[in-house]
Order: structure tokens, then sequence, then C-alpha cells
């Protein structure tokens, strides 16, 4: 394995040019993806691109997780809390308000569990539209949320779920006061699937298995819809199996009906009629992948393993996959994905899409409080070492 994929790609050195001044050591991946992947995407010369930097985000060679599965295979993570507003939204949002600018909208809307709030809220102010925010009341993250208000989105909470607060904004956004920027919008989508790419570029080509959480379902969608460009482009020759993790109390497409009252720790998957449904069954069946649930035990067992073990701290819909593939790597054997869906010496990625301060209330409330002790080294010392 190269230095490369095992540190990841990074966002981007600094140098200093002839005359002293500081200089991009990575322009393409500090400029955005729109910059770095302009062909592939839906955009022209003359689309003005709203950018905030993202993409170019780690993929860590994680070997306490490859060591989890065996078998010689290798566990990658494509880490996208560390896109600019902490998730993987960003990618889909450039695109997404770029298109919307060059039609002269003049205020973005979207429903929202909290990511995609922030990153809209954050983009119209990049590009100095209005944004307006759709939320189920009491059911968002408050690290999410406060991104929303600091960027200066006009919040309104429904009392309801995520699913009509997406029928308020479809209805809205039917007129032209309007322009929706959820992942029904198929800008978003398109943005998106530049992860799928970046992951192509790092490796030399598509990893067997990709493994991501699903909540309303546009971003296994996007990958699938990444990696199938890339083969065709010939710069994939490997067909990715797309494996998709729902929350047990929110998951409708793994029992094939919609879940009225969603409920999951999990806040960005606690949806129960995705919109991108149809799609992400498409993807699964073309890729001959599957979807599986776990449960919320499971995913906040999995959310302190990756921090503890490999030093990424993630919220705990992004710890969905890391819970199935942990569970895989046990030789369980009740669920979809088990030990038998991973072939020997493979390669596996698993995105995880939001950083963990966007919703860090459950690690927070398991923590043991740290307790004070006298201003001196000996009773430092005693507390460092206390069972």
């Amino acid at each position: 394995m190269t230095n490369k994929q095992n540190e990841g790609r990074g966002r981007g050195g600094m140098g200093k040019d002839e005359g002293g001044r500081m200089k991009d050591e990575n322009r393409a991946g500090q400029a955005g993806v729109i910059a770095r992947y302009r062909e592939y995407l839906p955009v022209s010369a003359t689309t003005p691109v709203v950018s905030l930097g993202e993409g170019g985000t780690p993929l860590l060679h994680s070997p306490r997780l490859s060591a989890a599965v065996g078998r010689g295979c290798e566990v990658f993570v494509k880490y996208e809390g560390l896109n600019p507003t902490g998730s993987f939204k960003d990618r889909g949002m450039t695109v997404a308000v770029s298109k919307a600018l060059e039609r002269g909208a003049g205020t973005l809307i979207c429903a929202s569990t909290g990511n995609t709030s922030a990153s809209a809220a954050a983009y119209a102010a990049r590009a100095g539209m209005r944004c307006a925010v759709v939320l189920p009341a009491g059911k968002i993250a408050s690290g999410k949320l406060v991104q929303a208000i600091a960027y200066g989105a006009r919040i309104v909470a429904i009392e309801g779920n995520f699913d009509q607060a997406l029928e308020i904004v479809r209805a809205l956004g039917a007129g032209e006061e309007f322009a929706i920027v959820n992942s029904i919008n198929p800008d978003r989508i398109a943005g998106q699937k530049t992860a799928a790419f970046e992951i192509v570029d790092e490796l030399g080509d598509a990893p067997e298995l990709h493994l991501l959480p699903v909540g309303n379902a546009g971003n296994i969608t996007a990958y699938w819809q990444g990696y199938e460009e890339y083969g065709a482009a010939g710069k994939a020759s490997v067909r990715t199996r797309m494996i998709g993790f729902q929350a047990a109390g929110a998951a409708p497409i793994f029992h094939g009906e919609v879940v009225a009252r969603p409920e999951t720790i999990a806040t960005a998957i606690r949806i129960g009629n995705p919109a991108g449904w149809a799609q992400a069954t498409r993807a699964v069946q073309e890729s001959k992948g599957l979807i599986d649930i776990v449960s919320d035990e499971e995913i906040l067992a999995a959310q302190s393993w990756l921090a503890s073990a490999e030093g990424i701290f993630v919220e705990p819909a992004s710890a969905a996959p890391i819970a199935g593939l942990l569970r895989a790597g046990q030789g369980i054997t009740e669920s979809r994905f088990g030990a038998s869906s991973i072939p020997d010496g493979c390669q596996i990625v698993c995105t995880v899409t939001g950083h963990g301060l966007k919703d860090p209330e459950a690690i927070r409330s398991a923590a043991d409080r740290p307790q004070s002790v006298a201003p001196n080294e000996a009773e430092v010392w005693r507390a460092i070492n206390s069972a």
C-alpha cells in the first residue's frame, strides 16, 4: 500500500511563491468540486460558481477496521465531515446553488433533518441569496441548527416530521419564488457524485464494496452514478457493490414500506419516506448491492469505537455503515450484510457523512463528567492513573 493511500488526501498545502507570498499547492482541491470535475457536471463556462472549497476530503486507510474484517481486506473511510459545513451536502450544494443563481433564483428553500439546512444556508450566504429552511420541530441536532441560524437562514419549524416538511417544500418550490435545493434537485446528485471520482482517483480504481448510511437516499444514488460515469470513461474497471444502512427505527427501504413515525438517535437518517427511494433501489439492484439495518445501540457503539480506535469522530448517522461492517466482521449471519458478503482481499470504502460536532449529544450524555482536583502535580497524577 502506498503512503498516499495510508495517509489519505489532505486539504491541500500552502507554500510560498518567488515573492514570498503564500500560494496554494492544490488549487483544484481548494477551489471546489466544480473546478476539479467541471467536465462531468451540468455547468458551462458562464455558470457563476458558488464555492466554499468543498471536496478533497481525506480517504483514510483504517488499520483497525481492516483487522476487524480480516481476510486480507483493506478498509478506507471517506471522511466527509471535513467539508466546509461539516457534511457531504456541500458537494451537491455548490452545484445546486450555482445553477440556481444562473437561473436567476432569489431564494433557496429546503426541508432538512439538519445538514442540508446548514449547507444551504452557508452557500446562500456565499451567493448573496436568501435561504428558507423548513424543519421538524424538536428533531434537529443543536449543532446543525446553530449553523443555519449563524448563516442567516429563515427557519420555520413545523409540528411534523421531515417527510411532511419536504411535502411543503415541494409545493412551495412548484412556483417561481423558490429554488429547491434538497436532493430531489438533480444538481445536488451531480455534485455529490464527485466523492466517487475522488475515491477512484485516490485508489486507482473503484472499490469492491462501498458502505454508507441511507436517509433520504440521494447519496447512494450519487455514488453509484459517479462510479458508473468513471467506468464509462475508462477510469474504473471494478464494478462496486453499493451497501446502504438504515437505522432500524427508520428503515422504509429495508422493509419495503413507508414508516409513518420514524425514530432513531441518528437524526440525519430519521426519514420514513425517502424522496430518492426509487433511484436508490435502482442503484442497489444495478450494483448487486443491498440495504441492511442497524440498531441505535449498534450505531452508538460504532460511533464511540471509530473515535477511540481510529481518531475519527462522526455524527451518529455516519456510524451506521461502520456498525454494519463491524457486525459482519464478527461473523454474525442473521443480517443481510454478513461475512459472506465480503470477498477475501477486497477493498472496502465506508463513507462517514457528517462530523461528530454536528450532533454530539449522545457522546456527551454518555460520558462521565470530569472531576476537579487540587492544582498540584500529585493530585493530577493520581487522577490520571486512578481506575
